[in-house]
């Protein structure tokens, strides 16, 4: 394998540097505090990402927390503990991940709606058992910095210099990221047969196309003196 940065140029194949998060069952309120959700769209929430882990109770970075140590700055995937985004549904933890700069991350379990929000938005998980998750987790220990991963999609495999694992994915979310789509674009793609259903329907049920605007025209011209 090669040890060049993530690339969005082949979607079959990913490539990147992982940084190890190890601590099991962590949460999306942790991944993502709620203080950080005040905002109406997806944007600025990077700042946020793991604020309680990454800053101390005056705001000060941790020293010892890995993602604030200098050979860490360019991560683009997580090797992290079972159960990683488990808790709430927010899907600000997803989006906050991303715009962080996190591409994939490899776990041997997912809360189940984080896995769902976060293969709907393109951030690639890779669920491998547990015992090749503690493979990469070696592996990583000894490095002064991140550990070079390829995850490659169309196999479904994620591989090190050391160690390979394969991973489960869905045909669908596999589709969704060979082709470089999320789930509007996923959507989308079925317009044609979309609009073939929506005419048949109407076709079928005239009566109810369009009600709640001819309901609300009916109305107002009664309204009217």
């Amino acid at each position: 394998m090669t040890d060049s940065p993530v690339t969005r140029t082949d979607h079959a194949v990913l490539r990147g540097h992982a940084a190890v998060l190890a601590t099991p069952n962590l949460d999306t309120d942790q991944i993502m505090p709620k203080q950080f959700l005040r905002g109406i769209d997806k944007s600025g929430l990077a700042p946020g990402l793991l604020y309680d882990l990454r800053f101390d109770g005056a705001g000060q970075p941790r020293p010892d927390f890995v993602l604030n140590q200098s050979a860490f700055a360019a991560v683009d995937v997580l090797i992290a503990g079972s159960n990683y985004g488990c808790g709430s549904s927010r899907e600000h933890a997803v989006w906050g991940m991303q715009q962080y700069g996190f591409k994939a991350v490899v776990a041997s379990s997912f809360g189940e709606i984080f896995y769902s929000n976060a293969l709907n938005n393109r951030l690639l998980l890779a669920m491998v058992p547990e015992a090749d998750v503690q493979a990469f987790m070696h592996e990583a220990a000894p490095l002064s910095g991140p550990l070079a991963l390829e995850i490659d999609v169309q196999r479904r495999v994620v591989r090190s210099a050391q160690h390979q694992a394969s991973f489960t994915l869905s045909d669908r979310h596999q589709r969704m990221f060979l082709q470089g789509l999320d789930v509007i674009g996923a959507s989308l793609s079925y317009t044609d047969q979309i609009n073939a259903f929506a005419a048949q329907h109407w076709a079928a049920q005239p009566w109810v196309k369009d009600v709640a605007r001819a309901t609300r025209e009916r109305l107002s011209a009664l309204a009217q003196p």
